[in-house]
């Protein structure tokens, strides 16, 4: 049997009166790789923070037998990071640099972890994290012999997690299996639910029917006409009165069995909501920002060399590089207005942040996005519902919002205000799948013009109508998503490929020829060899 490293037992954690977690036992044994999942708000920060003991929980006891490696989302600073893990992640000769990338930031995060730790929490490890370095978190990850991870990437916890727990009404509920597989018994447990709410509405519905027509058969029978003897009135009148009292007691019976009846809650399902995107005054141009020959550096870093580009009116653009080649700088560079880059007239930017410095801690949720909305307060209602907030949770302050929870109420803001050119910044970090889901869906049916950065490939090729690549300091559009331009390059390749086969084969013939003796037109024929030397260099 495995040995226990961490026990929790009776565990009751609050904010202010609000209860976040409630349960009773989790033990975590050596070998134990599980993924914590669950929507934003609903603790899975805290229970990694108690279980660390960084939270002393209201009730319960958590004991830790071996120390814990933590590496936490929202870091402030990085210390004592290793310098062989900075050069294993890519960092090296960019620690004295004054700025670094969300991407760098979170490899140096990486790089302070504890090598030798045997129980190791991640709290959004990929977090802005190009595909090279979710490979390398990856790695790391693997090493670590103890692993509870949050992630929401499912990639990511389908590689590393053999164990789910999911964090649903302060509950801890258990899955076996990777994400792939908890998210299957999800679907079967929705589906089974919708089919026992069918049921139940059916059942409700014939037994309301049934002790209606009870009753109405019971008011219908007829009282003993005028005319009759008394002698048959008698006898009339029992019938009628045993019939009456079947019926009463049938309809008495069907209400019984009514109250009985055990109540099955429908699923519950995403909103609808229609964006009126007139009221943002949006342009009528044909290209909305266009950039030419920017050049900037950071220090002596180059970034952009006489870089060209432009963002055509309701294209949804993914920008695509690897960390520290210049993503979020570029989308600086536009807030900003820096030399060369032009917006038409009627642009107005809305720009998510990964700092969300935008937000006011000391207003509600709804105070918040009201704040700078054109829309009407019931549209932004509908937006935060969208996003799964709702209820009571539009009262909450921002400041006491878990990270997904700030980071839906930016996105909430964003579409509601007067913008109608976005930037979004890494904008499905540190939201829940469902979250992500219905950010993907409201970017896709947002009116206006797009720009975003994203190492989620399903959000991104699910939004995606453009790409904008940056090589070599330089800026290059395609039209299509990442998975249709990789598609083009194999293509691409696949032509050289073939090209260069012939190019050999050509050559081989001319080789050939060449060194026949008394070779003719061996000048014409030196001249091609040339030529397809150089041609199959290139290539």
């Amino acid at each position: 049997m495995s040995k226990i490293l961490l026990s929790a037992s009776h565990i009751v954690q609050y904010f202010g009166e609000r209860k976040i977690l409630e349960f009773e036992k989790l033990h975590v044994s050596e070998g134990d790789r599980i993924g914590i999942v669950g929507a934003n708000g609903a603790g899975k920060t805290t229970l990694l923070n108690v279980l660390s003991g960084e939270l002393i929980p209201d009730e319960g006891t958590v004991i830790r037998k071996v120390p814990v490696s933590y590496f936490r989302q929202f870091r402030k600073q990085v210390e004592r990071a290793d310098p062989q893990k900075c050069r294993e992640l890519g960092l090296s000769g960019k620690l004295s640099r004054e700025h670094l990338s969300g991407g760098e930031m979170t490899r140096l995060g990486l790089a302070a972890m504890k090598r030798d730790s045997l129980l190791t929490f991640a709290d959004e490890p990929t977090a802005n994290l190009d595909a090279e370095g979710v490979e390398l978190c990856c790695r790391m990850l693997e090493q670590c012999p103890t692993l509870l991870l949050i992630s929401h990437d499912r990639a990511v916890l389908d590689r590393l997690c053999t164990r789910i727990i999911e964090v649903r009404d302060g509950q801890l509920h258990f899955y076996t299996g990777n994400f792939t597989a908890y998210r299957k018994q999800r679907e079967e447990a929705f589906r089974r639910q919708e089919f026992e709410y069918q049921q139940y509405r059916c059942e409700k519905a014939r037994l309301k029917q049934a002790a209606r027509q009870r009753n109405q058969a019971s008011q219908s029978v007829r009282k003993a006409p005028s005319r009759m003897g008394n002698s048959e009135a008698r006898l009339h009148k029992r019938a009628a009165g045993e019939k009456m009292e079947k019926l009463d007691s049938a309809r008495k019976t069907l209400l019984s069995r009514l109250e009985q009846l055990e109540v099955k809650e429908k699923p519950q399902e995403n909103p609808t909501v229609r964006i009126d995107f007139s009221l943002t005054d949006p342009p009528a141009n044909r290209e909305i920002v266009t950039g030419s020959h920017i050049t900037f550096r950071y220090g002596d870093v180059p970034i952009f060399e006489n870089a060209s580009f432009s963002l055509p009116k309701g294209s949804k653009t993914a920008l695509i590089g690897p960390n520290g080649a210049g993503k979020t700088t570029l989308m600086e560079l536009i807030v900003s207005g820096a030399p060369g880059i032009r917006l038409v007239p009627k642009a107005k930017i809305g720009y998510f942040r990964q700092s969300l410095d935008a937000l006011d801690p000391d207003k509600t949720v709804l105070e918040n996005v009201m704040e700078n909305s054109v829309q009407s307060e019931g549209t932004m209602r509908g937006i935060l519902a969208r996003l799964l907030i709702r209820r009571e949770d539009i009262f909450k302050k921002a400041g006491v919002l878990s990270g997904g929870e700030r980071v839906k109420l930016a996105f909430a803001r964003l579409f509601g205000s007067p913008a109608n050119l976005l930037l979004l910044d890494e904008p499905t970090n540190f939201l829940d799948m469902p979250a992500i889901e219905a950010l993907q869906k409201m970017v896709q049916d947002y009116e206006g013009t797009v720009l975003f950065v994203s190492h989620d490939r399903a959000f991104s090729d699910g939004c995606a109508t453009r790409i904008l690549r940056i090589e070599s300091r330089k800026l290059l559009a395609f039209e299509g998503n990442l998975t249709a331009w990789e598609k083009k390059q194999i293509e691409t390749k696949s032509e050289k490929k073939i090209d260069k086969a012939l190019l050999e084969l050509r050559l081989a013939e001319v080789i050939s020829r060449l060194s026949l003796p008394g070779c003719e037109n061996r000048e014409e024929l030196e001249k091609e060899f040339a030529r397809l030397i150089a041609q199959k260099r290139a290539l």
